[in-house]
């Protein structure tokens, strides 16, 4: 017997949804883990004392250079890169997760999802800077890699939060943590 959903076609439609919608909310959480990451880091920053890292700016410029790509003068280019730097941050971060959710990231357990999360964007954004020759993680110091882990893990755990709540929006007959009771008397 053929359904009414097979004829119409309905179920592909809902599948291509599907899709489409885990393609928005993994771009949601990667912007929310970008968040997180960067709250991480600027706390490490200011615990530790530390400088900036100049890797964003030095990635852009190794970019911008092999795409044979101008920023104007150098004053006016030095500034384009300190923007371009965390706007690629969170291109990265916001891609990662749209690609991971697409893939069926909200399939697996949180912490799994959490740590495959964190540790693809942290693959995809220090192979980045491997392939320009910006760093190179075979050098790095214990310290360095503690740097990069940690914040990446905040990441994965904010994105996959993000995620679960985002899903839990969507369910129907949802409990809602307040319902306004109206009694009239």
């Amino acid at each position: 017997m053929i359904s009414l959903a097979a004829v119409s076609g309905s179920t592909r439609r809902d599948a291509a949804g599907a899709q489409v919608t885990d393609l928005v909310d993994g771009a949601i959480a990667g912007a929310v883990g970008s968040v997180a990451l960067n709250v991480v880091t600027y706390l490490d920053m200011t615990v530790r004392a530390r400088p900036a890292s100049s890797t964003p700016e030095e990635s852009v410029r190794r970019l911008t250079d092999a795409l044979h790509i101008g920023l104007g003068p150098e004053d006016r280019a030095a500034n384009r890169r300190s923007g371009l730097g965390p706007l690629l941050g969170y291109a990265v971060g916001v891609a990662c997760a749209a690609a991971l959710t697409t893939v069926g990231l909200r399939r697996l357990p949180g912490p799994v999802a959490a740590g495959i999360l964190g540790a693809g964007a942290m693959l995809t954004s220090d192979g980045m800077l491997t392939v320009l020759r910006v760093t190179d993680p075979r050098r790095w110091s214990r310290t360095d890699w503690l740097s990069d882990v940690v914040p990446h893990l905040a990441y994965g755990m904010a994105a996959v939060a993000t995620l679960d709540q985002l899903g839990r929006a969507r369910r129907p007959n949802r409990r809602l943590p307040f319902r306004a009771r109206i009694h009239p008397d």
